[in-house]
């Protein structure tokens, strides 16, 4: 019996999704269950697995895109699994090879001139404006493959016979291409503007260097910087609504929650889950909620649903060694707060000049409904909080809130 296996539905509102990536070869033997495929969606990406056991039937290539509901691949389930067999005639591996090992076709000069391509290289190809000619197969019988259509370079010329001039040609992913698109849309829909302030990071330091290898005995996580970052945006919003809404047509919707939207790289680039309810989580809750997140960012596990309905977005910059940036919106969002690394410079505190570690916040907002007045209100209040983290955050109790 054939499995016709199509393409499911990852999300809301999502009809075409691309195919990054095939994780098995055609007519390879797959298990149910088997990840055989990465598909990139406008919003994520995600693994496609094998819906039976049995031989596998490509019907897409890499790269395409193709609808939801549409048949990607066929497998057949009658198809019987050629190790086992192989091991039930009492087949070594050595004999397998042996027997599966063909002398190759020799390969002509009018075999690779005339031979032929597969679709998805000649898609690349007729991207580069290239045709076949002069183009080096390395499939079967000078066939050229997709990959050999990537590294083909198109003819500028000649060429200095020293040094390395590779190139290479390489697809965004759909991911990355909407990421692009909405980057564009909120540099021309929305009238973004950057405040700045610093931060003296030393009373935080101070609790860090206090209370952090007993919080992490007890709790199970480290006491970062995240923690008390969230706590003083969530004050700030609070204290400042409109940082906090967002536009829809005509209307201004304000949140009475604060959701906010936390940036990590994962291996598909930037992702940026969500921390529901931040308002009503301790520094253990928001700290456990973050390594949870970044996690499921590094191996590849967030979902569209982790990743939307965010309120206010932080950035982290300085992880990276920035100073200072302007950072872009996340849309719907009417506001992104970014922070940078942080550096010891020398200060006036009471008139003495002191060495601290200072660090560049920057609030990037939507002027359309936030005004001076609130923007900069919200970096100062963010400010105070965190160099006065005990009686902001803390109600003078540095222990009872960390629970120590």
């Amino acid at each position: 019996m054939i499995l016709e296996m199509k393409v499911p539905s990852p999300g809301e509102s999502i009809t075409e999704v691309e195919i990054a990536s095939w994780l098995v070869e055609d007519g390879d033997y797959v298990e149910k269950d088997q990840a055989i495929a990465e598909v990139d969606s406008d919003k994520a990406t995600l693994e496609l697995p094998a819906e039976e056991s049995g031989i596998i039937t490509f019907k897409a290539e890499e790269g395409d895109a193709v609808e939801v509901g549409a048949v990607v691949c066929l497998i057949d389930m009658d198809a019987k699994n050629p190790e086992k067999l192989s091991e039930a005639k009492g087949e070594s591996k050595k004999e397998k090879e042996e027997t599966k090992t063909v002398d190759p076709k020799p390969l002509t000069q009018e075999t690779y001139a005339t031979g032929s391509a597969s679709p998805a290289a000649k898609k690349v190809l007729a991207e580069k404006g290239m045709d076949t000619q002069g183009v080096s197969g390395t499939g079967r019988d000078g066939r050229i493959t997709k990959e050999d259509a990537l590294k083909a370079v198109p003819s500028m010329g000649s060429q200095p016979t020293n040094g390395s001039r590779g190139t290479e040609r390489k697809k965004m992913s759909m991911l990355r291409r909407k990421v692009a698109e909405r980057l564009v849309a909120v540099k021309s829909e929305t009238a973004m503007l950057t405040t700045f302030n610093e931060v003296n990071m030393q009373p935080i330091f101070n609790l860090r260097k206090e209370y952090k290898e007993d919080f992490k005995v007890k709790h199970g996580v480290g006491l970062g910087f995240m923690s008390f970052f969230t706590m003083a945006v969530v004050r700030a919003l609070k204290l400042y609504p409109d940082v906090n809404s967002m536009i829809d047509g005509d209307f201004q919707i304000k949140n009475d929650f604060q959701d906010i939207s936390i940036a990590v790289s994962g291996p598909k680039g930037l992702m940026v889950p969500v921390i529901r309810n931040a308002e009503d989580l301790s520094f253990r809750g928001i700290e456990s909620e973050v390594k949870r997140l970044a996690i499921r960012a590094r191996d590849g596990q967030i979902t569209i649903d982790e990743m939307t309905g965010g309120t206010f977005t932080i950035t982290n910059g300085g992880v990276f060694g920035s100073m200072l940036s302007t950072p872009i919106l996340n849309p719907p969002q009417s506001g992104i707060l970014g922070m940078h690394n942080i550096i010891q410079r020398p200060i006036a505190v009471d008139g003495q000049v002191v060495i601290a570690p200072m660090m560049y916040v920057a609030l990037s907002y939507d002027h359309r409904i936030i005004d001076g007045r609130e923007s900069v209100g919200f970096l100062v209040a963010v400010k105070e909080a965190l160099e006065n983290p005990v009686e902001l955050l803390m109600d003078n109790d540095p222990k009872k809130a960390l629970e120590m």
